[in-house]
Protein backbone atom coordinates (compact mmCIF):
# COMPACT_ATOMS: atom_id res chain seq x y z
CA UNK A 1 0.00 0.00 0.00
CA UNK A 2 1.26 3.21 -0.95
CA UNK A 3 2.63 5.75 2.08
CA UNK A 4 2.65 9.30 1.32
CA UNK A 5 5.24 9.84 3.76
CA UNK A 6 7.14 7.19 3.39
CA UNK A 7 9.94 9.18 2.22
CA UNK A 8 9.76 11.72 5.22
CA UNK A 9 12.61 12.48 6.94
CA UNK A 10 12.64 11.73 10.18
CA UNK A 11 14.42 15.28 11.12
CA UNK A 12 11.46 16.71 10.33
CA UNK A 13 9.97 15.39 13.42
CA UNK A 14 12.38 16.93 15.66
CA UNK A 15 12.56 20.84 16.71
CA UNK A 16 15.22 22.22 14.74
CA UNK A 17 17.43 23.86 17.20
CA UNK A 18 18.17 20.09 18.99
CA UNK A 19 18.72 19.36 14.79
CA UNK A 20 21.33 22.28 14.84
CA UNK A 21 22.95 21.10 17.90
CA UNK A 22 23.34 17.48 16.44
CA UNK A 23 25.01 18.47 13.18
CA UNK A 24 27.24 20.64 14.46
CA UNK A 25 28.39 18.27 17.22
CA UNK A 26 28.59 15.80 14.79
CA UNK A 27 30.06 18.08 11.80
CA UNK A 28 33.00 18.79 14.35
CA UNK A 29 33.42 15.08 15.25
CA UNK A 30 33.53 14.33 11.30
CA UNK A 31 36.19 17.01 10.93
CA UNK A 32 38.59 15.55 13.54
CA UNK A 33 38.15 11.79 12.07
CA UNK A 34 38.70 12.96 9.09
CA UNK A 35 41.54 15.26 9.81
CA UNK A 36 43.30 12.19 11.99
CA UNK A 37 43.20 9.87 8.64
CA UNK A 38 44.95 12.73 6.82
CA UNK A 39 42.15 13.29 4.49
CA UNK A 40 41.79 16.88 5.59
CA UNK A 41 44.37 19.40 6.76
CA UNK A 42 47.41 17.46 5.98
CA UNK A 43 49.89 16.65 8.85
CA UNK A 44 48.92 19.60 11.02
CA UNK A 45 45.39 17.60 10.37
CA UNK A 46 46.74 14.87 12.63
CA UNK A 47 46.90 17.10 15.77
CA UNK A 48 43.81 18.48 15.03
CA UNK A 49 41.99 17.41 18.19
CA UNK A 50 44.92 17.56 20.52
CA UNK A 51 44.82 20.99 19.80
CA UNK A 52 40.66 21.93 20.12
CA UNK A 53 41.23 19.77 23.60
CA UNK A 54 44.02 22.24 24.79
CA UNK A 55 42.24 25.44 23.05
CA UNK A 56 38.59 24.93 23.96
CA UNK A 57 38.29 22.25 26.88
CA UNK A 58 37.69 23.54 30.29
CA UNK A 59 40.19 22.75 32.80
CA UNK A 60 39.79 22.66 36.50
CA UNK A 61 42.88 24.54 37.39
CA UNK A 62 42.43 26.93 34.95
CA UNK A 63 39.31 27.65 36.77
CA UNK A 64 40.81 27.89 40.41
CA UNK A 65 43.56 30.35 39.16
CA UNK A 66 41.01 32.34 37.68
CA UNK A 67 38.76 33.05 40.70
CA UNK A 68 41.94 33.08 43.23
CA UNK A 69 43.56 35.90 41.32
CA UNK A 70 40.53 37.01 39.81
CA UNK A 71 41.31 37.59 36.40
CA UNK A 72 38.67 36.71 33.99
CA UNK A 73 40.16 36.92 30.82
CA UNK A 74 38.08 36.10 27.66
CA UNK A 75 40.34 33.03 26.86
CA UNK A 76 39.17 31.03 30.23
CA UNK A 77 35.58 32.31 30.08
CA UNK A 78 35.01 31.21 26.43
CA UNK A 79 36.13 27.63 27.87
CA UNK A 80 32.86 27.68 29.74
CA UNK A 81 30.65 27.17 26.46
CA UNK A 82 33.15 25.78 23.91
CA UNK A 83 34.05 22.58 25.56
CA UNK A 84 30.41 20.94 24.67
CA UNK A 85 30.78 20.60 21.00
CA UNK A 86 34.17 18.81 21.38
CA UNK A 87 34.80 15.05 22.27
CA UNK A 88 37.20 12.43 23.02
CA UNK A 89 36.50 9.92 20.49
CA UNK A 90 33.80 8.99 17.65
CA UNK A 91 31.58 6.81 20.44
CA UNK A 92 31.93 9.92 22.99
CA UNK A 93 30.56 11.95 20.48
CA UNK A 94 28.10 9.42 18.75
CA UNK A 95 26.20 8.59 22.22
CA UNK A 96 25.87 12.41 22.82
CA UNK A 97 24.49 12.56 19.43
CA UNK A 98 21.56 10.22 19.79
CA UNK A 99 21.00 11.58 23.37
CA UNK A 100 20.61 14.55 22.27
CA UNK A 101 18.38 14.03 19.42
CA UNK A 102 16.02 11.11 21.58
CA UNK A 103 15.81 13.70 25.33
CA UNK A 104 16.33 16.85 23.26
CA UNK A 105 13.06 16.08 21.18
CA UNK A 106 10.87 15.24 24.46
CA UNK A 107 12.08 18.73 25.88
CA UNK A 108 12.13 21.03 22.88
CA UNK A 109 8.41 19.97 21.86
CA UNK A 110 7.21 21.62 24.98
CA UNK A 111 9.31 24.14 25.88
CA UNK A 112 10.05 27.84 23.62
CA UNK A 113 13.39 27.43 21.31
CA UNK A 114 14.90 30.44 23.54
CA UNK A 115 13.97 28.56 26.43
CA UNK A 116 15.69 25.78 25.29
CA UNK A 117 19.03 27.99 23.97
CA UNK A 118 19.03 29.48 27.42
CA UNK A 119 18.78 25.86 29.21
CA UNK A 120 21.79 24.24 27.24
CA UNK A 121 24.19 27.44 28.17
CA UNK A 122 23.29 27.84 31.60
CA UNK A 123 23.68 23.85 32.53
CA UNK A 124 27.12 24.31 30.26
CA UNK A 125 28.29 26.71 32.66
CA UNK A 126 27.16 25.70 35.90
CA UNK A 127 28.37 22.49 34.91
CA UNK A 128 31.64 23.46 33.94
CA UNK A 129 31.88 25.60 37.67
CA UNK A 130 30.65 22.41 39.59
CA UNK A 131 33.60 20.71 37.75
CA UNK A 132 36.47 23.09 38.09
CA UNK A 133 35.28 23.60 42.27
CA UNK A 134 36.29 19.93 42.58
CA UNK A 135 39.01 18.81 40.23
CA UNK A 136 42.39 20.02 41.04
CA UNK A 137 43.49 17.65 38.32
CA UNK A 138 44.62 18.43 34.57
CA UNK A 139 41.93 16.40 33.00
CA UNK A 140 39.65 18.64 30.86
CA UNK A 141 36.18 18.43 31.09
CA UNK A 142 35.33 17.76 27.11
CA UNK A 143 31.72 16.90 25.55
CA UNK A 144 27.99 18.01 25.48
CA UNK A 145 27.09 15.89 28.31
CA UNK A 146 26.69 18.53 31.42
CA UNK A 147 24.32 20.31 28.90
CA UNK A 148 22.69 16.75 28.29
CA UNK A 149 22.05 16.34 31.66
CA UNK A 150 20.29 19.17 31.65
CA UNK A 151 18.22 17.96 28.93
CA UNK A 152 17.32 15.11 31.42
CA UNK A 153 16.68 17.34 34.03
CA UNK A 154 13.80 19.18 31.95
CA UNK A 155 12.53 15.73 30.74
CA UNK A 156 12.39 14.96 34.31
CA UNK A 157 10.57 18.11 35.69
CA UNK A 158 7.85 17.11 32.51
CA UNK A 159 7.23 13.07 34.01
CA UNK A 160 7.73 15.32 37.54
CA UNK A 161 4.43 16.97 36.99
CA UNK A 162 2.77 14.56 34.66
CA UNK A 163 3.28 12.41 37.72
CA UNK A 164 1.80 14.99 39.66
CA UNK A 165 -1.44 15.59 38.24
CA UNK A 166 -2.71 12.02 37.35
CA UNK A 167 -1.75 11.65 41.12
CA UNK A 168 0.99 9.44 40.54
CA UNK A 169 3.96 9.04 42.99
CA UNK A 170 6.69 12.08 41.83
CA UNK A 171 9.66 9.64 42.88
CA UNK A 172 8.40 7.61 39.44
CA UNK A 173 9.92 10.83 37.40
CA UNK A 174 13.72 10.28 38.60
CA UNK A 175 13.82 6.49 38.04
CA UNK A 176 16.04 7.37 34.35
CA UNK A 177 18.63 9.09 36.11
CA UNK A 178 18.57 7.34 38.73
CA UNK A 179 19.06 4.14 36.01
CA UNK A 180 22.02 6.11 34.71
CA UNK A 181 23.58 7.24 37.96
CA UNK A 182 23.56 3.74 38.91
CA UNK A 183 24.93 2.76 35.54
CA UNK A 184 27.86 5.86 35.94
CA UNK A 185 28.69 4.30 39.27
CA UNK A 186 29.06 0.64 38.03
CA UNK A 187 31.53 1.72 35.59
CA UNK A 188 33.23 4.12 37.89
CA UNK A 189 34.44 1.29 40.32
CA UNK A 190 35.42 -1.06 37.40
CA UNK A 191 37.55 1.13 35.65
CA UNK A 192 38.38 4.59 37.15
CA UNK A 193 37.22 7.24 35.97
CA UNK A 194 37.20 11.31 36.11
CA UNK A 195 35.02 14.01 38.34
CA UNK A 196 33.11 14.70 35.11
CA UNK A 197 30.05 13.50 36.81
CA UNK A 198 30.16 16.09 38.77
CA UNK A 199 29.22 18.45 36.10
CA UNK A 200 26.47 16.19 34.73
CA UNK A 201 25.00 16.58 37.91
CA UNK A 202 25.12 19.89 38.42
CA UNK A 203 24.04 20.22 35.22
CA UNK A 204 20.61 17.85 35.54
CA UNK A 205 20.05 19.98 38.65
CA UNK A 206 20.10 23.10 36.74
CA UNK A 207 18.14 21.86 34.21
CA UNK A 208 15.19 20.48 36.50
CA UNK A 209 15.39 23.69 38.80
CA UNK A 210 15.62 25.88 35.94
CA UNK A 211 12.22 24.21 34.27
CA UNK A 212 10.14 25.97 36.66
CA UNK A 213 10.39 29.45 35.21
CA UNK A 214 11.54 28.48 31.36
CA UNK A 215 8.54 25.76 31.03
CA UNK A 216 5.45 27.66 28.72
CA UNK A 217 3.61 28.65 32.01
CA UNK A 218 6.96 29.64 33.87
CA UNK A 219 6.25 33.14 34.38
CA UNK A 220 2.74 32.95 35.82
CA UNK A 221 4.47 30.41 38.00
CA UNK A 222 6.79 33.84 38.96
CA UNK A 223 4.19 35.73 39.27
CA UNK A 224 2.23 33.46 41.84
CA UNK A 225 5.62 33.26 43.70
CA UNK A 226 6.06 37.14 43.93
CA UNK A 227 2.41 37.09 45.82
CA UNK A 228 2.71 34.51 47.95
CA UNK A 229 6.08 36.39 49.21
CA UNK A 230 4.29 40.14 48.93
CA UNK A 231 1.56 38.47 51.34
CA UNK A 232 4.07 37.11 53.46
Amino acid sequence: MFDPNADKSPFHEIPPVIVALAVIISGIEIMMQLSARGIIGGEEGISWRVDAISDYAFYGPVFEHMRETRTYDRTTLVRFVTYPFFHLAFTHAAFAVVMILAIGKAVAEVFHTASVIFLLIACSIIGAAAYGMVDGSNYPLLGSYPAIYGLLGAFTWLLWLQASATGESRLKAFRLIGLLASLQLFYRLLFGGENDWVAELAGFATGFLLSFVLAPDGRARVVRWLEVLRRR
